[in-house]
């Protein structure tokens, strides 16, 4: 637990992103789950949740993860949370503190397609991040046993961008929820179980090596 001078309250509108993207599907699930709540249940789930976020400059808190139910309360007219502070680097210049965010894997400069970007382009605002139909589908092949959740700094995305190349993009756009479409994930889920995914994290599939060629 860090020292409760480390825990402050913030405004979501304050927040900025440290990643281009999420997956709006992933967010509309979660807002689904908040409607699902009581005012009570709501109100211990703020009380208790914490997001880990950096200062940078001009005293900006940047939040590190849990983008997805960030954006998702935002949209429910939640007013503010708490923040935990990781660090402190508001007296850095921002090329630097884009660089030190990198260099402890707090920030994921790659917009929807999986291209990487220059930190200039990084989004000053929770609502400017774009959709990225793959980032909600290997979330719901992580829920669907395709593959364990890792402490890997961004995972799902790694995910994503293997399935990237390997699922149309159209298949899943359609419908609103495409990317959720239990036949996209029954596929992604066996693509993740396949042996091209074994380097990724989390996989748990079964890899069976190839018989040693005869001497």
């Amino acid at each position: 637990m860090p020292p409760p001078q480390h825990l402050t309250h913030a405004a979501l509108t304050d927040l900025r992103p440290t990643q281009m993207t999420v997956g709006l599907a992933e967010v509309a699930a979660k807002r689904a789950q908040w409607a699902q709540l009581k005012r009570k249940e709501r109100e211990r789930l703020l009380a208790t949740h914490c997001f880990p976020a950096v200062l940078g400059p001009q005293k900006r808190p940047y939040i590190v993860d849990h983008h997805h139910l960030c954006v998702a309360l935002l949209q429910e007219k939640t007013t503010d949370v708490w923040i935990m502070q990781l660090a402190d680097y508001s007296d850095v210049p921002m090329p630097m503190f884009w660089r030190l965010l990198e260099f402890h894997q707090w920030a994921h400069p790659y917009d929807a397609k999986g291209r990487r970007q220059p930190f200039s382009a990084m989004p000053q605002k929770l609502e400017q991040l774009s959709d990225d139909p793959y980032r909600s589908l290997a979330g719901e092949v992580r829920k669907a046993g395709g593959y364990a959740k890792d402490a890997t700094p961004f995972a799902e995305f790694i995910w994503a961008d293997f399935f990237r190349p390997l699922l149309l993009r159209k298949t899943l756009r359609t419908t609103p929820e495409g990317a959720l479409n239990p036949m996209v994930v029954t596929e992604a889920v066996a693509l993740a179980h396949s042996q091209a995914a074994r380097c990724l994290p989390g996989w748990s599939g079964t890899f069976r090596p190839a018989a040693a060629p005869a001497l």
